[in-house]
């Protein structure tokens, strides 16, 4: 069986690991934590970039920091996954649930704006399969309507939009280092602040609450609890993990987008023909090939898809159920205006396997049993 996804190992894993049980400290904020954080700043121009748990407390953390109240809105796309929408609902806030556009599978920027009243305090901008929203829309109708913009870019370690990291565009933007993701550390995200006037308290709801970063930087003689928080470090043994990776970071992408860019061209044909639909990048992006999907003509067809493809040994599957029908959706938010995609094109979605290292001929098979279910 073709598997859908392998997590990334590229071989100094295990010795970094190593490394950090031998100098005794395998709890957070270690060398190879700070490594990591220090990587990322500097690789993607981030004002301060803290490794965390998940991209889901990330994400938690990010909404904390944005300092929501009960009854306050929070826009996001409703074809994403629960955890953008778990995070505003442990801040406190509503949720309202908005289109995407059929092309990139993105938050509609064009339906923001009608979405917005008086009780809306963010925008969640999910850059869905690495490729950028149209953040200069949304950064401009942020700035209008003095909101602040969150970037759930879990899935876009490495891509840019008018070349700038994405993560590093609005308030806050958070990363995902799972299993799933193109770099991993097993379990853990990050959370990149881009106002340093957040840096402290995002250390300290980081740090349970305390001031303890202050005193390993010599700033106070002691530490204690001045606010809110909670235990968002992750493990020494995950960052050193996921330093072996960040090393190796290019090399990484490259492999992805060379099989991203072998599927396109060999589906291209098919696209042309109007059997399929494959992805859109707008000129302004750069992506990380994290995900390679094509879109058939309807719920129906995708699953015949998917079950010719299993015959096959081939793994491949759909993606969200989006979030807006779900019984939660409906507990905590409200969708705005007309679903005019988000439904109709989550229906029709399948992801093909994509992995780093992925042998040429997977590849191969993979290809010729698409190609073959149309022949």
């Amino acid at each position: 069986m073709i598997n859908f996804n392998v997590p990334p190992y590229v071989g100094n894993e295990l010795t970094f690991v190593k490394e950090a049980v031998e100098a005794h400290k395998i709890c957070g904020d270690g060398p190879f934590t700070k490594k990591c954080n220090a990587w990322m700043e500097e690789r993607f121009h981030a004002q301060k970039v803290l490794l965390t748990t998940s991209g889901s407390t990330a994400l938690d953390m990010a909404m904390l920091l944005c300092d929501l109240k009960p009854g306050d809105e929070v826009i996001l796309p409703s074809y994403t996954f629960s955890s953008t929408a778990n995070a505003p609902v442990l801040a406190g806030a509503k949720l309202v649930f908005v289109d995407i556009r059929p092309d990139t599978m993105n938050i509609d920027e064009k339906k923001i704006e009608q979405a917005i009243t008086d009780k809306t305090k963010v925008i969640i901008a999910m850059h869905y399969a690495g490729v950028a929203c149209e953040m200069d829309t949304i950064m401009d109708i942020a700035k209008r309507h003095r909101l602040m913009v969150v970037e759930d870019a879990a899935q876009a370690v490495m891509s840019t939009y008018m070349g700038k990291a994405l993560g590093t565009i609005g308030d806050f933007g958070c990363y995902s280092f799972h299993e799933t993701k193109n770099y991993s550390m097993g379990e853990g995200g990050a959370v990149l602040i881009n106002n340093p006037a957040y840096n402290e308290k995002a250390e300290i709801l980081r740090e349970k609450g305390t001031n303890r970063a202050k005193f390993f930087r010599g700033q106070v003689d002691k530490y204690t609890w001045v606010d809110f928080g909670d235990s968002y470090l992750p493990s020494e043994l995950n960052a050193a993990y996921l330093w072996a990776q960040l090393l190796k970071a290019d090399e990484i992408n490259e492999n992805r987008l060379a099989t991203w860019n072998y599927y396109n061209e060999a589906f291209k044909p098919l696209a042309d023909k109007g059997v399929i639909e494959i992805p859109t990048i707008p000129d302004e992006c750069v992506h990380n090939a994290h995900m390679y999907y094509i879109k058939l003509k309807d719920l129906n067809e995708r699953s015949k898809f998917i079950s010719y493809m299993k015959q096959n040994n081939i793994q491949c599957t759909f993606h969200y159920i989006p979030l807006h029908s779900a019984p939660a959706g409906l507990k905590f938010g409200r969708f705005d205006a007309v679903d005019a995609y988000t439904t109709k094109e989550s229906e029709r979605l399948v992801r093909l396997p994509m992995y780093y290292g992925m042998n040429k001929d997977d590849l191969e098979h993979v290809i010729k049993s698409v190609l073959s279910y149309w022949s």
